[in-house]
């Protein structure tokens, strides 16, 4: 038996619902907004009534023949008056738009009672740092008034301090890093932990504004950014610490984030890298970015120095010189990559005399990635060898004229063993990880502006170019895409950036042959 198709209005029925009820909202909001006038006005007569009634309730019963008297000779005299009748009605009108219209609570003028007193307990820890015996009108005085001090002061939505700014003696010793140090400490621990604050100490003011810093970004996946030839993103950092953004996509949005710029070439003044962090912390994370930047306008040469293999995506592309795990291979690349140098030198200098530009094989930059060379140098001197950080005191010393940049990155209990040319000539430092203050000002030459908190995400840290401040930073997720515990979205993104690989797929090992070939790359074996 045929079904029967349903009646229109049932088949159609809950679309024609949707757009009633669409144009029964649309036009009560354009009834609510003509008739905004008369609905504030009807609500003003209402307050007015009811306050009447309440006049009229609270007046005792004695004095009420009074008052209607007094009332209704107003009236009268009102209305024996000339347009008398309508200025009543316009004032009556106004009274009550005045009285109906919408009142916003006002917003409370000062902190309210647990406020006061999280301001009071910082006043009162500050009292023994600030303020001397001689000190005949003490701004800190045990006891005294939290308002004289500070200044300026926001909280956030769970009562804590957000912002403070904090007027200080005259006689403190500001220019003292310990003395600079015990008050960031103390305002740290009691203005509540777990947050980062920034700490800007006004000399000539004799002001400390302290900022708690919002974490930074760690969904920025490797990409291509947008910057010029000679310019490596080391990470990003805070909006106030950098005068530029960049755009980068997360997934289909798109945003702009201050980055930490790093500037390589002849015209650098920090040529090389030292990274330094604790096993975790994502240095090896942020030489593989290195490497996959440097990769668009250069070659790269690596030595990895741990024999974990973290670099084996890299394995037969283009502008990768060569990966050197072993000792015997870290030498000879290494002694390679100084004769290099040395020919850029000769070659660029004789073309300078004879009046010529540069060779273009001295133009395209050379990048040096070492990760973890002190494991090398203890194989070296258990073998009877010459260190191979011996072989960079060429690059080191002559890199920038021969557009020859060099990063190394190690382990922050390994510094001892680096060479005095890595040390000085490094003069771009980043630090990853948990680290002892002391330790950072070590390794950047400067303490940081900010307090760290004791659990952070890998790839956070510090950086520091040459002189410069020092700035947060926050390096991009660029983890090994044979890793098993690589996301899919990340994996795609390192694969995306790699070149075409010069050495032919039929010479590869198995474990190394492309996607086109392979349904999935599988993990390597170690090396």
């Amino acid at each position: 038996m045929a079904r029967r198709p349903l009646p229109r209005i049932l088949s159609n029925g809950t679309v024609c619902l949707a757009r009633s009820r669409e144009l029964a909202r649309s036009a009560a909001d354009s009834a609510t907004d003509v008739l905004h006038p008369l609905i504030t006005i009807a609500r003003g007569l209402r307050r007015l009534a009811a306050a009447g009634r309440r006049r009229w309730a609270d007046t005792p019963k004695d004095k009420r023949g009074p008052l209607l008297f007094l009332v209704a000779s107003v009236v009268l005299v009102v209305a024996l008056v000339p347009y008398g009748p309508m200025l009543a009605l316009v004032s009556l009108m106004a009274a009550a738009g005045w009285t109906g219209r919408e009142r916003t609570a006002p917003a409370p003028d000062g902190p309210d009672e647990a406020q006061a007193q999280r301001l009071q307990c910082l006043y009162e820890a500050l009292v023994p740092y600030f303020s001397v015996p001689e000190d005949p009108a003490p701004v800190f005085a045990h006891g005294g008034a939290w308002d004289k001090a500070f200044t300026t002061y926001e909280f956030d939505d769970t009562g804590r301090v957000s912002r403070l700014v904090v007027q200080y003696p005259a006689y403190f010793t500001d220019g003292e890093a310990e003395s600079r140090a015990r008050i960031e400490q103390l305002l740290h621990a009691k203005s509540g932990r777990g947050r980062e604050y920034h700490f800007a100490w006004d000399e000539e003011s004799n002001e400390l504004t302290v900022t708690v810093l919002p974490p930074l970004p760690t969904d920025i996946a490797a990409q291509r950014f947008v910057t010029n030839p000679g310019e490596t993103v080391l990470g990003f950092t805070d909006e106030t610490g950098v005068q530029r953004t960049l755009p980068v996509t997360d997934g289909e949005e798109r945003r702009d984030v201050p980055p930490v710029v790093w500037r390589t070439g002849p015209r650098s003044t920090e040529p090389h890298l030292l990274i330094t962090g604790r096993p975790g912390t994502g240095t090896t994370t942020l030489l593989r970015s290195i490497a996959l930047q440097a990769l668009q306008y250069g070659d790269v040469l690596i030595v990895e120095g741990g024999g974990t293999g973290d670099y084996a995506c890299l394995a037969g592309r283009d502008g990768v010189l060569a990966i050197e795990c072993g000792l015997a291979g870290a030498l000879a690349s290494l002694e390679w990559a100084a004769h290099e140098t040395e020919r850029r030198l000769i070659a660029a200098n004789r073309a300078r005399q004879a009046g010529h530009p540069p060779p273009e094989d001295t133009k395209r930059p050379l990048w040096i990635l070492l990760d973890r060379p002190s494991a090398l140098g203890h194989l070296a001197a258990a073998d009877g060898r010459n260190d191979p950080q011996s072989l960079l005191q060429v690059p080191l010393r002559h890199g920038r004229a021969a557009n020859v940049t060099v990063a190394v990155a190690d382990q922050l209990d390994c510094l001892d063993a680096l060479s005095d040319a890595v040390h000085q000539h490094t003069r771009a430092r980043v630090v990853l990880g948990p680290a002892a203050p002391d330790q950072v000002e070590e390794v950047l030459g400067a303490p940081p502006h900010t307090t760290p908190t004791a659990e952070v995400p890998p790839g956070r840290g510090y950086a520091r170019l040459g002189a410069g401040p020092v700035h947060r930073l926050q390096v991009p997720a660029t983890p090994d895409p044979y890793d098993d515990a690589t996301s899919e979205a990340h994996r795609r993104a390192v694969m995306e950036l790699l070149p075409e690989r010069s050495t032919p797929a039929d010479t590869l090992p198995a474990d190394e042959l492309p996607e086109e070939i392979t349904e999935a790359e599988p993990v390597p074996a170690e090396s």
